[in-house]
């Protein structure tokens, strides 16, 4: 069984076929589309079918340096394997892809088995940082898991209230302080409320501001350190939040967090608004970070868990036609 059928009776069994398919529709249609017309004047592995896929692979957002070394395997693959048909190269490609993403091992959450899990979100103004946490509360909810929310971007006009407002929708504490105040004093705050209340989550809505970058390795490392006092191990968690539709230059700004901060996973935002879907792989290559949730859409529960078998096969479901 090749690995597009292995993918297809495994996307069979998932809960959320439906939004992944909905949410990579953009896509998919350019991916899959592309791949196929590579197929018109295909003649076998050589130079100018390489340059071919390897502009495929650049438009998909996946990043010169990832889409070489995907490519040097192929190339390798092709001809150790003596794989002369296209099919057999789009199988091959997949299976690469598959691999790439999953050389540099699983990355399970970290949970607090004594107290409530410290999660912070961080990431630029503008990649949907609030909006994501609001998101992560409703899925953890879904759960059954109890949520408490702290208002930790003091600095961005209106971050509070706005989290404050997610909060009331989904039903929430959310532990604030005042704008323009310390961050650091309402993670205090929160950490304290949430062990009082044993939460099981406690995430902490960080500002986003990259204009000073000492400023915000201060600030960043003053965060993890008092929350660290208040609760075992915490923060638990750094999930930096990327903005999909921004594409390589998104991996640029998340270079700036990772400088400053020990980041534990990627939340890719806004994945339906692009069709450059191929930023996972860069993401997973260049900043060396699995995606723990990509956000499939604008409703609540449009944020989902990453299952790579699932994003595989949405991602390429175009070019499985002539495989069911």
């Amino acid at each position: 069984m090749g690995i597009f059928s292995k993918l297809k009776q495994a996307f069979a069994g998932k809960d959320d076929q439906d939004r992944y398919l909905s949410g990579l529709d953009k896509s998919r249609r350019s991916f899959s589309q592309r791949i196929r017309n590579l197929a018109l004047n295909f003649t076998g592995v050589n130079e100018e079918f390489l340059e071919e896929l390897m502009i495929v692979l650049l438009e998909a957002d996946i990043g010169i340096r990832t889409a070489e070394k995907i490519i040097e395997r192929v190339e390798t693959r092709a001809m150790d394997e003596k794989l002369k048909k296209f099919d057999e190269i789009s199988e091959c490609l997949i299976e690469v892809m598959a691999e790439m993403y999953e050389e540099a091992g699983t990355c399970d959450d970290h949970v607090n088995e004594n107290g409530p899990t410290v999660v912070l979100m961080v990431g630029v103004n503008g990649s949907g940082k609030t909006t994501t946490t609001a998101k992560l509360t409703k899925l953890y909810q879904e759960q059954r898991k109890k949520v408490v929310l702290a208002a930790a971007d003091t600095f961005r006009a209106g971050a509070v209230d706005q989290l404050a407002m997610w909060a009331d929708r989904l039903n929430v504490p959310c532990i604030k302080g005042r704008e323009g105040g310390d961050p650091s004093a309402v993670l205090v705050d929160a950490c304290r409320y949430a062990l009082e209340e044993k939460a099981d989550y406690l995430i902490g809505d960080t500002a986003g501001r990259l204009q000073n970058k000492a400023n915000l390795m201060k600030e960043l490392e003053k965060m993890k350190r008092v929350v660290g006092r208040e609760i075992d191990g915490a923060p638990h968690e750094v999930w930096l939040v990327i903005d999909a539709t921004t594409g390589q230059n998104g991996i640029s700004q998340a270079q700036v967090f990772l400088e400053t901060t020990a980041v534990t996973g990627i939340i890719l935002t806004k994945l339906d608004g692009t069709a450059k879907g191929g930023i996972v792989f860069a993401i997973r290559d260049q900043l060396g970070l699995p995606v723990k949730f990509i956000g499939l859409g604008e409703h609540p529960d449009d944020l989902r868990p990453f299952d790579l078998q699932s994003y595989l096969y949405s991602l390429c479901e175009g070019m499985l036609e002539d495989h069911d």
